[in-house]
């Protein structure tokens, strides 16, 4: 039944079409943004339809940017010869918030998982793979998630790399397993970088 009209009512359901967010925090979210001040909301909104148009993959890295190539593939003063491979954009920030990583970057974009139907052509595994066979590349790090599907993820990786002479490590255990990376610390995180093992 809808109590509140149509757009009150829309705007709830999309709010509770996204991941994490069920019914009652969708109405909380939608009635605090009709109580915003219109300069605030309109500012959110603007936000959402700047990032839409604006935000791409980085041609390199495959990272989330609205630049080409993102900051961090375009800055000279990193080892581009050190890739370190993760899931999601959000694993990157957290390594980066450690200050202890200098090299670059991959972004896979999930994970295999057969369970869901999610392939290695579903990820960015063949734009890793160019870009290692157009560059000088030293050491592949595995950063995936310590679950099923990151440890399927890193060997079929290491499977594939190992083979072209590149040293190929995984991040040592210091992350929980079946933990996502962008919720663990950043000591842990630091101390699993500092303990990653060759495959």
């Amino acid at each position: 039944m809808n109590y509140y009209g149509d757009p009150i009512t829309k705007l709830i359901e999309e709010f509770a079409s996204l991941p994490g967010i069920g019914g009652k925090s969708a109405q909380r979210i939608a009635f605090h943004i009709i109580n915003m001040p219109k300069d605030r909301a309109y500012a959110l909104s603007n936000a959402i339809k700047d990032a839409v148009e604006n935000v791409h993959y980085c041609s390199i890295c495959c990272n989330l940017t609205d630049e080409d190539p993102c900051p961090i593939c375009s800055n000279i003063t990193r080892n581009h010869n050190i890739i370190m491979v993760v899931e999601d954009p959000r694993d990157m920030a957290a390594y980066e918030r450690t200050k202890e990583f200098n090299g670059v970057y991959h972004v896979l974009h999930g994970a295999i998982s057969p369970m869901t139907g999610i392939g290695p052509s579903d990820i960015k595994i063949k734009e890793l793979l160019t870009r290692i066979q157009n560059n000088d590349v030293e050491e592949i790090i595995l950063a995936t998630n310590p679950n099923v599907e990151g440890e399927a993820t890193a060997m079929y990786i290491s499977r594939l790399i190992k083979p072209l002479g590149i040293k190929v490590t995984r991040i040592a255990n210091g992350v929980p397993v079946g933990g996502d990376l962008e919720y663990v610390d950043e000591v842990t995180l630091s101390r699993a970088l500092e303990g990653r093992r060759e495959l």
